[in-house]
């Protein structure tokens, strides 16, 4: 997908963004660690990175909701990622929207460099406003992949990660004890319910 064979025969990389994006408990990351494993088993030279701020499961690791595991690197800014990506085919970054802005740009560097680049990230915050760079990233990429978890109201795809506490932070990581995935309708009416 991202190699071209050209006319002196030696395989010539081209660099591309993918975005995996969508609600909380919709399989962002399950899909993240799908496609580096892939890369993996057919000898790509992958890292993945994360925000060192996310040690919900692990300091190190990418850990899916359904408890899959990567290794991964934490760093404080998506400029560490350009320094400690040098000569990788695959770079991974999981929850790219608790990451500066400065990330779309490394994002575009390592594309340019022939790097293919895999983001996965919350689309929307907890209120449904788009979450940092992650608008700016998918304007980019030359795929966008939205997943869906299902409303735990009603079953239908959801839409948007409901939060459960007491909190206007933006940033409050959390598992099912503060968020729930609802559609569009059941965040409605849970947004309308908690105002009255």
């Amino acid at each position: 997908m991202f190699s071209e064979r050209d006319t002196q025969g030696p395989i010539r990389r081209k660099g591309g963004i993918e975005v995996v994006c969508g609600s909380m408990f919709s399989g962002k990351t399950e899909e993240l660690i799908r496609r580096m494993k892939r890369a993996q088993f057919a000898k790509q030279r992958v890292e993945i990175f994360k925000p060192a701020i996310d040690v919900r499961y692990s300091v190190e690791d990418v850990v899916s909701h359904d408890h899959n595991v990567i290794q991964s690197t934490p760093v404080d800014s998506s400029q560490n990622i350009l320094l400690l990506a040098s000569d990788i085919d695959v770079v991974g970054i999981d929850e790219a929207q608790f990451f500066d802005m400065g990330i779309v740009d490394v994002c575009k560097q390592l594309a340019e460099r022939g790097v293919r680049v895999i983001v996965a990230g919350l689309d929307m915050d907890f209120k449904g406003i788009p979450f940092g760079p992650m608008p700016a990233l998918m304007a980019i990429a030359e795929d966008v992949y939205k997943t869906h978890a299902i409303c735990v109201q009603c079953g239908d795809l959801a839409y948007v990660s409901h939060r459960l506490v007491a909190s206007e932070k933006r940033v409050l990581l959390g598992e099912t004890d503060s968020y729930e995935p609802l559609c569009r309708n059941c965040y409605n009416k849970a947004i309308n319910a908690e105002s009255n």
